[in-house]
């Protein structure tokens, strides 16, 4: 069941409507008119391009998935793309959910994916500022846009703090090497994935504020360069992250390298010094007479020598370091 909304003259004058009403509506030029749509078929669709007179071009990308974050500028309308994002921190995977909107003059058509989008939470946005209403679809643009932007700051901020537990990981004494290798490749795999929808939108609020477009009221200029803003910071912060994720790898693989160098020294230098009684114990072995052959003291003479040998070599390289 679509939602719907009517704004008259900068105030909600009605709600829950069917869809079909909003040709009669349009006829009084106070009315503004939003309602949302969540996955429709081409059927539904059809009848808004109907109702709106929306180009065919716009409402196919409005059927296909998958589209670019955008904004494309038609003779009697516009048509935005953008994507609402959650990070699963249990998994470090990224969710995305496209949403469409088609803008006229005074409606705004949403088209979700799925249910995943939160639109009760773009609608909570709206109730939350009555004041701004008299803008028009500027106004209902506005929070559909904020909102989005909104889930990609929470998301980069959810991935900051991940890939700070990360960093934190690094240097542990018990490592868990396996585990931190697929974490962090998911991190990134989300990051590229977070900065795919993220970047497109520095373009669609750009033209958004094209003077030119007549889209956005002159009251809300400041709200849309403060989305503007948010979509900017959460720009550099992925770009800046996706970097430093890369750096979390390769310091990893050093890591691991310079605690393999320490293993080999510590196994080197213990194979060194059970080479020694190895090599005494071989001499003495011999089938042939030797000093101290048949007599107890060539035992303590051979047992003292692989004592003084080892603890010497056990001496030397703790005091290099290397045990």
């Amino acid at each position: 069941m679509p939602r719907t909304r009517l704004y008259r003259n900068g105030t909600l004058a009605d709600e829950g409507f069917p869809v079909a009403k909003v040709s009669d509506y349009l006829t009084d030029d106070g009315a503004v008119i939003w309602f949302d749509l969540c996955a429709p078929s081409a059927a539904d669709l059809a009848t808004i391009s109907e109702e709106l007179g929306l180009h065919p071009l716009a409402v196919e990308d409005a059927v296909h998935e998958h589209q670019r974050a955008k904004l494309v500028r038609y003779d009697t309308h516009l048509f935005v793309t953008s994507y609402a994002v959650a990070l699963n921190e249990a998994t470090g995977e990224l969710d995305t959910c496209e949403v469409d909107a088609f803008v006229t003059p005074r409606a705004l058509v949403t088209v979700r994916r799925s249910e995943r989008f939160d639109i009760d939470a773009v609608v909570r946005r709206w109730n939350g500022s009555p004041d701004l209403t008299g803008c028009g679809v500027s106004f209902l643009l506005h929070g559909l846009l904020d909102y989005v932007v909104d889930t990609h700051f929470e998301a980069v901020q959810a991935l900051d703090s991940q890939i700070e537990a990360l960093e934190d990981q690094l240097f542990d004494d018990d490592p868990r090497d396996k585990e931190m290798q697929r974490r962090t490749y998911e991190l990134r795999k989300s990051l590229v994935t977070l900065r795919r929808v993220v970047l497109p939108m520095r373009e669609v609020l750009n033209s958004l504020l094209r003077r030119d477009l007549h889209v956005v009221h002159g009251d809300m200029l400041p709200y849309f360069h403060d989305v503007y803003d948010h979509v900017l910071r959460a720009t550099e912060w992925t770009e800046s992250l996706r970097d430093l994720v890369t750096t979390i790898l390769e310091t990893h693989l050093t890591v691991r390298g310079n605690r393999l160098n320490v293993i080999m020294k510590q196994v080197t230098s213990w194979a060194a010094i059970i080479a020694v009684p190895t090599a005494v114990t071989g001499f003495y072995g011999q089938n042939v007479p030797y000093p101290g052959f048949g007599h107890t003291a060539g035992f303590w003479a051979s047992t003292l020598i692989m004592v003084v040998l080892s603890v010497g070599r056990f001496v030397v390289f703790r005091r290099e370091d290397w045990l």
